[in-house]
């Protein structure tokens, strides 16, 4: 079915502009970016070239922009084609360097991207980003290793900008660690997260509790009965805590025959932000017919991306919020939970720049929190769903997978694929921070990582001593 008239004031400001004035090169260009903003891809693409025929200035910009359009509509092939047109046109501009460098990245060609990264610094040593993202894509194994210094130093430079600061501090805390310096990558780690609530905020916890409570108040047994529509299509949803392993999980069930990496899809939530607000008051009056339409609507996005595809992974780790909502909307979608020990989650997570909307991340504390209530909503949805749920265990998955997978594949209704063993081997296109990692045969190295840091996480233990103490009363 046909999606619903986009009501945004500025599209239709700038359409009605373009209709008076459609040679208005300038004008397609910023209609472009407001399509891009509404998920209407196709027709960015369209205003964007139209900006290009029209002659605009900076048309190195226009295809670096196109670039990001294809990588975000995973046509990886003709995003790299965009920029190597930018870089035609401007061999050393950045923007369309470094996105390249990116999508490398997300393609694990880790070689040619680091390439690219240092072939920016040679252009503006102090372009913070690709010194960061070098950093990343590399293994460090000397405390010698020159990079280790010039972060430092970098820190030191950036100190007028807190936000490249973050990012710097963030990417000593990696080199660090890769070295076995742990004292002084926790200090990195430390300081990175003290910038970042200065920037984005402090996590409240009575807020967030408030949200749960919100979300177990309107999701029941009762409220389900009465929404749950009838459709049949499964799609499989892979979600969890951040850094609980999810990624991993999907470039495993991407190696198999019959199933396309969706990696961290933004439809459902900006079907829920179009569709269904004030969430999730909306839903008290939603009918079935209503969810079917919005089911439809995600459905056709997801196929417009990936036509043919059997079976489609939608792996965003904050879709465990709304697993109610989707079994509603797909009574026969499998989800795929991963689950991570909680010292192990939480520091994975505090050593990673995340968000403003994951603003828990940036104390340990409020990220075992977080974890806690996160585990709270998850008996509720276990409850709703029950054989709808497979959970995966990470340090289980990592220690012994054949077993593991087995069991998922007949979750899911797959035959036994054995490439799923061999996931590393695979060229899909992995856009998340995970990147790396799931480049790498599986380890263990990441389970029991929290020893590491004994000294320093005495947050999180109180917390799972807690939880421990409740579960056992």
């Amino acid at each position: 079915m046909p999606s619903p008239p986009d009501t945004d004031p500025a599209i239709r400001h700038h359409e009605q502009l373009l209709a008076r004035e459609p040679n208005n090169a300038v004008g397609h260009f910023n209609l472009a970016l407001l399509y891009k903003n509404a998920r209407r891809y196709e027709d960015a693409v369209t205003s964007y070239l139209r900006s290009v025929e029209l002659g605009i200035d900076h048309v190195e910009e226009v295809y670096s922009n196109l670039g990001v359009l294809y990588s975000e509509m995973r046509q990886p092939q003709r995003a790299r084609e965009m920029y190597e047109k930018s870089l035609a046109l401007v061999p050393r501009y950045i923007p369309a360097l470094f996105n390249l460098a990116g999508l490398l990245e997300e393609q694990g060609q880790r070689e040619q991207a680091v390439d690219l990264f240092e072939r920016i610094l040679t252009i503006d040593p102090q372009y913070w980003d690709a010194l960061s993202r070098l950093a990343n894509a590399q293994r460090i194994v000397s405390t010698d290793d020159p990079l280790i210094e010039s972060l430092r130093a970098a820190v030191a430079a950036a100190g007028n900008d807190p936000a490249a600061q973050e990012g710097l501090l963030f990417a000593l805390g990696k080199v660090l660690d890769d070295v076995g310096s742990y004292g002084e990558a926790f200090e990195a780690y430390r300081q990175a997260n003290e910038l970042g609530r200065r920037l984005r905020g402090r996590y409240d916890p009575q807020r967030a509790e408030r949200g749960i409570a919100s979300m177990l108040a309107r999701f029941d047994e009762n409220w389900l009965s009465q929404a749950e529509t009838s459709g049949t299509a499964s799609p499989i949803f892979i979600c969890g805590m951040y850094r609980s392993g999810s990624t991993l999980v999907e470039q495993i069930l991407s190696a198999h025959a019959s199933v396309q990496m969706g990696g961290e899809l933004d439809v459902l939530p900006w079907l829920l932000n179009e569709r269904l607000q004030p969430f999730p008051q909306r839903l008290a009056e939603i009918t079935p017919a209503e969810l079917s339409a919005i089911a439809d609507e995600y459905m056709s996005k997801l196929q417009a991306l990936f036509p043919g595809a059997a079976h489609v992974t939608d792996k965003r780790p904050d879709n465990v919020l709304h697993l109610g909502l989707i079994r509603a909307m797909f009574p026969a979608a499998r989800i795929v939970l991963t689950r991570r020990e909680l010292r192990d989650n939480c520091l994975s997570i505090y050593f990673q720049q995340l968000g403003a909307q994951l603003n828990y991340a940036t104390d340990l504390a409020d990220t075992a929190h977080y974890y806690r209530l996160q585990e709270r909503l998850l008996e509720r949805w276990h409850a709703l769903l029950g054989e709808n749920i497979f959970t995966v265990d990470y340090d289980e998955l990592v220690r012994d997978p054949e077993p593991v997978l087995r069991a998922l594949l007949e979750f899911l209704g797959l035959p036994w694929d054995k490439a799923c063993l061999e996931f590393q081997q695979a060229r899909s296109q992995v856009k998340t921070a995970s990147v790396w990692q799931v480049r790498e045969p599986l380890h263990t190295r990441s389970s029991g990582r929290w020893q590491n840091y004994r000294p320093y996480i005495e947050a999180i233990d109180a917390l799972r001593e807690q939880g421990e103490s409740n579960e056992s009363s």
